[in-house]
């Protein structure tokens, strides 16, 4: 792949990554205009790659506040990482669960379906996208300032929501779970900060299977002849550039999101899924 088309999409994907305004669907665009699939293993790999980055930049960002809120005493770094792994379990038992519906109801449970297949369905994300932009809407009009706490009742609910985002490309993982937990009466800090968290928690997961996806797409001969690594060195590399963008991008998210801006991100969403559709 060439260099200056990963740097594009790295770019893209560490500025659209920390707004709720769905990078893959900004990145699956924009592969589709170079003229890339972006349901190959390859190209997903690069996806899930340029997610790390950002997800190293979210750390960074947000290790300050994390201490306070994770960090600030034994007890409370226990009940919040009991939200934090309830949350995650049930993302992977309604994920999975949701996976294996579609593949039996709309696929005929064929063997050969991988999740990975609807990426490339654009008025799907089109859907998605303005369904998210209608969740950020509501949710920020029904916000009324609240500073309610992470609870097991939000965390549940933040962790299903979390997983109806997996399959479908355009519904926003973070503008979903923030949107939430704004109903559910939490602030704005609190879901800012258990959103990001649960995206450092997912990630790894999502990396390692994609990785097994792309070896086993290129065969074990492939992996011999190191074609394999070969496919990985630009991923890498868009990694270390979508942290950067990332970094750049996060206070942009807190400042619009503690200053009433909410909104404005599910009216983008609306807007970039008629270009999904005009492009398409």
């Amino acid at each position: 792949m060439d260099l200056l088309h990963v740097f594009i999409l790295a770019i893209i994907q560490g500025f659209a990554e920390l707004l709720p305004v769905s990078s893959s669907a900004h990145v699956i665009l924009a592969e589709k205009l170079m003229g890339y699939d972006p349901s190959a293993p390859d190209m997903t790999f690069l996806l899930v790659m340029l997610h790390t980055g950002t997800m190293f930049a979210v750390i960074v960002y947000f290790w300050k506040s994390w201490k306070k809120t994770y960090f600030s005493s034994w007890e409370s770094f226990k009940k919040q990482a009991f939200y934090i792994i309830l949350a995650t379990l049930i993302t992977g038992v309604l994920g999975l669960a949701l996976q294996s519906l579609i593949k039996h109801v709309f696929f005929g449970g064929a063997s050969s379906f991988e999740i990975e297949h609807l990426f490339s369905n654009s008025k799907l994300m089109a859907a998605a996208l303005i369904s998210a932009g209608v969740l950020i809407i509501l949710s920020s009009h029904l916000d009324r300032g609240q500073q309610g706490e992470i609870s097991l009742r939000s965390a549940s609910i933040i962790g299903a929501v979390q997983a109806l985002c997996l399959p479908f490309r355009g519904f926003s993982r973070s503008g979903a779970t923030i949107s939430t937990g704004l109903f559910l009466g939490v602030s704005r800090q609190k879901a800012e900060e258990f959103s990001f968290a649960l995206a450092v928690v997912l990630t790894p997961a999502v990396i390692l299977k994609e990785l097994y996806r792309l070896v086993h797409a290129q065969g074990l001969q492939t992996v011999a002849h190191g074609q394999v690594f070969h496919s990985m060195v630009p991923s890498l590399l868009g990694m270390c550039f979508s942290f950067g963008a990332g970094l750049l991008a996060l206070k942009w998210l807190s400042s619009w999101l503690e200053h009433g801006r909410w909104h404005l991100f599910g009216l983008y969403c609306i807007g970039f899924a008629v270009v999904v559709l005009c492009v398409n």
